[in-house]
């Protein structure tokens, strides 16, 4: 399908150019997506589906449309003008040392470490707290082209052991390899298809991780929905692994983790059936043969043991509590009528972390960190003055450590480090990044604004100081919306460059996410979906209403969940923003829960199959379903991977189909998909900067722009 797409280059906004009188028409020629009817039937309806094809990632005709679309979209974005000068912004802001917190395991002190455009993380490690800095594991040799990413590492007790998985092209799909940490050679032959696990050590005699089957049809998009815990002992191979908990086909679980307390004397089993609650098991690995004992047999709840003393368990949970609570029971009896609360309930949502014989409790407030200390009996020893408003984390650590580190971090502060004494309350700046950005020239400010239903709902909203709201600032309005999730202020490079350029970055916190406990995600989820989307649609009208911008300046962004929430605002509201931009999105609604863990989402989103209520509810707002021939919707960029086996590609490839066939008018229809790339996870440095580029490139190029806002910031690339 041809279409010509029109330019105004005229429409040169606040650059301090002379407009051009001249128009230049791009020519964009949209690979032709062949239709074949293919027709399901829900509850008595029937449903065609004519893009099904695309969901065969194994087809060469698959692979032939992706490479079109790759060539039309990369056509379009050689187009826009300042896209190098983007660039070349982008690498030099991010082009700063990063430097991770310290762990010890054994004799050394482990830190991951980036010079600053080296497309992987780099594991150092020194002996003790003063030796010199050795490399331990550099990932950015494991492939030739950096796709292959270091996904986890986990020493045995004593440290002379660690297990390490790798994703090969961004896969949740993982291999384990296990080696001596002393002269880092291979110690056994590499596991492999492990997928959603960490890897648990009893002491140095081998471990315990999960997986599903491997699936008979395509790795990347094929059902898995049977999740299992294995024990590995260290000398033997993968097919001799036992089944710990798992299996049994009348009992399905979708997730299943176990791990071993710090102690040894306990394995703890998590099972879930979905993304939220969890059944809780434990065994006592001192007595050979010992049967689980159950803590928890229903999966309506969210609980996890954090810690042990003893026989005395530690569970952080929702249970009768939906902003969370700390209890402790003994293993003897560990059921939920012998619990006896710790750390009680608060207004506020509550995560726990354990280091060096206390609980450190982070609240969020408006989403906003609030970190108090604890004792084993629970009490409160003190509350830790954070450096500022914004996002602390990493409180754990080890029971005899006497000191561990966190961070701090909000939208316009990069992320720093902190050394702190466990028995003063004291903490010393560990480190902190120089950049060419000063966070003094940036603010951010909360608001709150209500809703369709008249909820309050609060965003933060970040910009230049002095920032002039007269409805012309090119903004990104950014959100997610669900699975508990929260979206608490952290900083990011790629934000930072838009915010340079006089751009608005706002972040509103949505019903279905987790900044107000079970609650506020509850409110989001099911039949009560289109909240979310009411909630996103009223935060971009109040930027509108407050002059920050307007349609013709605002885009809308997320990934995954939020790629959802985008596909479906921009089909219920094409007139309300200039820009969308869907990522890695889950698209279509009707059938989602039939590829790789999808079912497992069922708690937020219900399924086609559960009803007719439910069916009629999702193809309401379901994206690929909701695309109408003669309206006018924004420019759209959508950008997955083609190893995505979260949410498989098909759904953007769907989507963009619907999209290009039914357009009306000018704006363009693109999609952009990563080549050996998955859900974003471990995608090499060099690839999220181009990705970035051409997303913010996209953006202001639709929004008028032929030059970055703001050139200034150029004067020193060539210095």
């Amino acid at each position: 399908m041809k279409k010509s797409i029109i330019i105004p280059l005229a429409a040169i906004l606040n650059s301090g150019c002379e407009p051009s009188p001249k128009k230049e028409a791009i020519v964009l020629n949209y690979p032709t997506t062949k239709r074949v009817d293919t027709i399901d039937t829900y509850f008595g309806t029937k449903v065609n589906d004519p893009f099904r094809w695309l969901e065969d990632d194994r087809s060469t005709e698959t692979e032939n449309w992706v490479k079109q679309q790759n060539k039309t979209t990369n056509i379009y974005l050689d187009k826009i003008p300042f896209r190098q000068d983007l660039k070349n912004r982008l690498e030099q802001l991010w082009n700063y040392e990063k430097l991770g917190s310290p762990f010890k395991e054994g004799n050394y002190t482990y830190f991951f470490k980036n010079d600053g455009l080296q497309n992987q993380n780099v594991l150092y490690r020194k002996n003790g707290d003063d030796g010199e800095a050795e490399i331990f594991l550099d990932p950015n040799s494991f492939s030739d082209d950096a796709t292959t990413s270091l996904a986890g590492i986990n020493f045995s007790k004593d440290g002379t052991i660690a297990a390490y998985s790798i994703s090969e092209g961004g896969s949740d799909w993982r291999k384990v390899l296990v080696i001596n940490t002393e002269n880092k050679s291979i110690v056994e032959d590499t596991l492999v298809d492990i997928k959603f696990s960490g890897v648990s050590w009893k002491e140095n005699e081998g471990f315990y991780y999960s997986s599903y089957d491997k699936p008979k049809g395509s790795e990347l998009s094929a059902k898995t929905d049977q999740h299992k815990l294995y024990y590995h002992k260290l000398g033997t191979p993968q097919k001799s692994d036992k089944v710990v908990f798992g299996g049994i086909p009348s009992e399905k679980h979708r997730y299943v983790g176990g791990y071993v307390t710090e102690d040894d004397n306990y394995l703890i089993i998590s099972a879930a059936i979905s993304t939220s609650g969890n059944k809780l098991f434990i065994k006592d690995l001192n007595q050979a043969g010992s049967d689980l004992i159950t803590i928890l047999d229903t999966p309506d709840t969210d609980s996890h043991v954090i810690h042990n003393v003893g026989s005395k368990l530690f569970i952080l949970t929702n249970r009768n509590a939906p902003n969370k609570k700390v209890v402790s029971v003994d293993v003897q009896n560990p059921t939920p009528d012998h619990w006896t609360d710790l750390i009680p309930e608060t207004q506020n949502v509550l995560s726990v972390g354990t280091a060096g014989g206390y609980f450190f409790t982070e609240y969020m407030v408006d989403a906003i960190s609030k970190v108090y200390q604890y004792d084993h009996e629970g009490n409160m020893i003190r509350e830790l003055a954070l450096p500022g408003l914004g996002s602390a984390a990493g409180f754990s650590g080890k029971m005899k450590e006497t000191e561990l580190y966190f961070s701090f971090t909000n939208y316009n502060t990069p992320g720093s480090s902190y050394k702190y004494n466990i028995t003063t309350g004291e903490y010393t700046l560990y480190w902190k990044p120089e950049l060419d950005f000063d966070p003094e020239e940036y603010e951010s400010k909360q608001v709150f604004y209500s809703s369709k239903d008249g909820t309050g709902i609060p965003m933060i909203i970040t910009h230049k100081k002095g920032l002039e709201l007269n409805g012309t600032n090119p903004t990104i309005l950014y959100g997610y919306g669900g699975f508990n999730i929260s979206l608490t202020p952290t900083f990011s490079v790629t934000n930072a460059v838009w915010m340079e350029q006089g751009g608005v970055f706002a972040v509103p916190n949505l019903r279905g996410g987790g900044e107000y406990g079970k609650k506020w995600h509850d409110a989001g989820i099911t039949t009560k979906k289109q909240n979310v989307f009411d909630d996103f649609i009223a935060a971009a009208e109040y930027l509108i209403d407050q002059k920050y911008t307007s349609s013709d300046h605002l885009a809308i962004k997320g990934g995954s969940n939020g790629g959802l929430l985008v596909g479906a605002v921009m089909t219920q509201r094409p007139d309300l923003m200039k820009v969308a931009l869907p990522a890695v999105g889950v698209l279509d609604m009707l059938r989602y829960h039939t590829f790789t863990a999808g079912a497992g989402w069922a708690y937020d989103y219900g399924t086609s199959e559960d009803n007719q209520e439910m069916f009629n509810y999702l193809k309401g707002y379901s994206p690929v379903h909701n695309v109408k021939a003669g309206v006018q919707y924004p420019a759209t960029l959508i950008t997955t991977g083609d190893h995505d086996d979260r949410v498989v590609p098909a759904h953007s490839f769907k989507f963009a189909a619907e999209l290009q066939e039914k357009q009306s008018g000018n704006n363009p229809t693109l999609i952009r998909i990563e080549v050996n790339a998955g859900h974003g996870a471990g995608t090499p440095v060099s690839k999220t900067i181009e990705q970035n580029v051409d997303i913010y490139g996209f953006t202001l190029f639709n929004m008028g722009y032929l030059e970055l806002p703001n050139k200034g910031v150029l004067k020193d690339f060539k210095d």
